[in-house]
């Protein structure tokens, strides 16, 4: 069960969220979700982004259905340690977290371990379907991990990966439908398959 407000009000350490699934799943709508709800209820709240990320915007965070808010971006995942206000920021906000460097997951161990509630939001698998970047740390050091799906455009099923249209082997391909599309297994196996063939 994912709860906001932790039990024990007299443990000063925070912990960390994280929201995961495929591509077009709301994965980002569901991080500004409760970004937004902390904002209401007057916490202090840091946001961040990779650099890498400039699809809709330069230093927004923005879901695909255009919910946006206001964000900082970095290069590399130390960069947030120099950034947060750790006396007054209460929240950190972390998105695309697969496109970060390892440290990733040191420095939301850090954040939570000085009392901040860290949400992060990433693809929990690459174009490949094999567990992407540092986002399998980040589950298992997480105290919640919320895992949303997208809809299979070929069977209508729930969708677990993002297949990739085009023959880019890079593993670091951002785009959008025109690139990517939502597949549940069977239709992800079955288009791997193609494609050995090929």
């Amino acid at each position: 069960m994912f709860l906001e407000i932790p039990v024990n009000l007299h443990d000063n350490l925070g912990w960390i969220e994280v929201i995961t699934g495929s591509m077009f799943s709301g994965k980002t709508e569901e991080l500004i979700r409760r970004l937004k709800r902390a904002q209401i209820a007057r916490q202090k709240v840091q946001i961040f982004k990779p650099a890498v990320d400039n699809r809709y915007d330069q230093s927004k965070v923005v879901s695909h259905d255009a919910n946006s808010i206001p964000s900082t971006v970095v290069r590399r995942a130390r960069e947030i340690l120099d950034l947060v206000d750790m006396d007054q920021t209460r929240v950190i906000g972390i998105d695309e977290a697969q496109f970060f460097d390892d440290d990733i997951v040191d420095v939301c161990n850090t954040l939570a371990d000085n009392g901040k509630r860290v949400i992060v939001a990433g693809l929990d698998m690459d174009y490949r379907g094999k567990p992407f970047g540092p986002m399998p740390y980040l589950m298992a050091v997480a105290e919640y991990v919320t895992k949303v799906h997208a809809i299979c455009v070929e069977t209508g099923n729930l969708a677990h990966y993002s297949y990739r249209k085009t023959d880019d082997e890079d593993l670091i391909v951002v785009g959008e439908k025109d690139v990517y599309v939502p597949l549940s297994r069977a239709a992800f196996v079955r288009r791997m398959k193609k494609q050995k063939v090929r």
